[in-house]
C-alpha cells in the first residue's frame, strides 16, 4: 500500500510541475502597479530601441550612391528585411563610401573581408553592423564599373544571420 501512496504522489507531483510549467495564457500570478508598470516602460524603450516593420528597418539601410536598379524590399527569417542594389561603380570605391553612408545613417560598423581587387578591376566586402538593437549583414562587390549589394537587417541579431544573395 505505501507503494501505491507513493505512485499517487509522485503523479501528482509530476501532474503539478506540468502544470506550473505550462504555457497557459493565464498563470494566476498578479502582478503589483509598480511591476506592471517597469515592465510596460522596459517595452516602450525595448520598442524604441529597434525597429519594428520591415519599412522602419529599410529606412535605416542607406541606397549606395550610383545605384542604378533596386530589388526588394523582401521579407527574410527572423522578421527581416533583404534588399539588393545594382551600382554603377567600381568596387573598390563603392563598398568604401557605403561603408562611410552606413556610419553616416548611425550603424557602428564592422569589416569582415575586404579586398580591393588590385589591378584587376574587381573588389568588395562584406561588413555587419548594429544599429541600436538592430543588426545588418552588408555584402558588395563587382568587377569594372558595375557593383552590386545585398544587404540584409533585423530588427535584433538572428542565430543565423544569412544574407542570402539576389540570383
Amino acid at each position: 500500500m505505501s507503494n501505491s501512496i507513493r505512485s499517487v504522489a509522485v503523479a501528482a507531483a509530476v501532474i503539478g510541475l506540468v502544470a506550473g510549467c505550462s504555457s497557459g495564457s493565464d498563470s494566476g500570478a498578479k502582478s503589483s502597479p509598480s511591476s506592471a508598470s517597469t515592465s510596460a516602460a522596459a517595452s516602450s524603450t525595448a520598442s524604441s530601441a529597434a525597429a519594428a516593420t520591415p519599412a522602419e528597418l529599410q529606412a535605416l539601410v542607406p541606397t549606395p550612391a550610383g545605384t542604378v536598379q533596386t530589388f526588394g524590399p523582401d521579407p527574410i527569417a527572423d522578421n527581416g528585411v533583404h534588399l539588393s542594389f545594382k551600382v554603377t561603380g567600381g568596387p573598390a570605391d563603392v563598398v568604401k563610401a557605403y561603408k562611410a553612408a552606413l556610419e553616416g545613417k548611425g550603424w557602428a560598423v564592422t569589416t569582415i573581408v575586404s579586398n580591393d581587387g588590385g589591378s584587376s578591376g574587381g573588389g568588395g566586402a562584406t561588413y555587419t553592423g548594429t544599429h541600436g538593437n538592430n543588426y545588418g549583414v552588408f555584402d558588395g562587390g563587382g568587377f569594372g564599373t558595375e557593383t552590386f549589394f545585398n544587404v540584409c537587417a533585423w530588427p535584433a541579431k538572428p542565430a543565423q544571420p544569412n544574407c542570402g544573395r539576389k540570383n
